[in-house]
């Protein structure tokens, strides 16, 4: 006896959400507890160097067990097809019509939901792991740089490295708009934000001013050659996290400075830059404004 289990995440063509992924994780969980032989397979695109669902010997296995999601279309159809001769199971799944062939081409069907009856998902009290939440806040094109602005080339670099790095990503925009919900409409919508993140990576001066009034430590890259305003604001603030736009694609660059920012000592100095600081331009302002007779 041998199970493979399989889902949506198990497709090319489908889709590994949280909760799918969840819910294999607790039938995974299920089957090592009693001692059942068993592999779980996903699609070559979510997951390419663990079981290819696409490459597996259906001969290999004498059950089928199918988790989550709704149980229609031609990807189940093909799961009946390809392993008819084993046991096939759906459990956790959506049953939208009970005589669709691939609803009645399982053996035993255990649905979370059918009929309007539910049941709750298996998705509930599957132990997680905690990984650092991570703003990523990324500069628009600035023309104002000319030739020395490399923002395509940096920020290709920096989503590439930041995509193999394991913590929770949370792409956000320092713009404001009205009436926009994927937006903050307001700068303490914005900072309540940034309070609950543990890192900050950014290629925006804004980026980095915000995180560390938040107490947030900030990876700043600086996507202009040669130092434009991320490195001038890093430098007046005394913050040493700072990649020049020609280290921008060296992981062992990016690592380390990570590496600081998610540290003890990362995270307090991030707090002692949170303190209101002597702002001299505002000086300079008043100053201006009392010499200059008015007209």
């Amino acid at each position: 006896m041998r199970a493979l289990v399989i889902g949506w995440a198990s497709f090319r063509h489908g889709e590994a959400t949280a909760g799918d992924v969840l819910s294999m994780r607790r039938v995974d969980e299920a089957l090592s507890t009693m001692g059942l032989p068993h592999d779980l397979a996903w699609s070559p695109v979510y997951r390419p160097d663990d079981v290819n669902y696409e490459e597996v010997d259906p001969a290999r296995y004498s059950h089928v067990v199918f988790v989550c999601g709704p149980v229609h279309g031609w990807q189940v159809q093909e799961v009946h097809r390809r392993f008819a001769h084993c046991h096939r199971i759906a459990v956790g799944v959506s049953v939208i019509d009970p005589e669709d062939d691939t609803v009645t081409g399982f053996d035993q069907v255990f649905a979370r939901d059918h009929d309007g009856v539910g049941t709750p998902d298996l998705s509930l009290g599957v132990r997680t792991g905690e990984v650092l939440v991570t703003g990523v806040i990324l500069a628009p094109p600035q023309p104002e740089y000319g030739d020395s602005g490399h923002h395509s080339a940096v920020h290709g670099s920096v989503q590439k490295w930041i995509a193999g790095v394991d913590c929770a990503r949370v792409p956000l925009d320092t713009r404001l708009a009205y009436s926009d919900w994927e937006r903050c409409e307001t700068p303490d919508q914005f900072m309540s934000i940034l309070s609950h993140l543990d890192v900050v990576v950014t290629t925006r001066l804004h980026g980095l001013v915000l995180s560390l009034q938040a107490g947030v430590p900030a990876l700043a890259i600086d996507p202009v050659e040669g130092g434009g305003k991320v490195t001038a604001q890093a430098d007046a603030l005394g913050w040493p996290a700072l990649v020049r736009a020609e280290e921008a694609g060296d992981r062992a660059v990016l690592d380390s400075w990570w590496r600081w920012c998610s540290s003890v000592q990362g995270r307090a100095v991030a707090a002692l830059r949170a303190l209101p600081v002597d702002d001299g331009l505002l000086r300079d302002m008043v100053k201006a404004l009392k010499s200059r007779p008015v007209r």
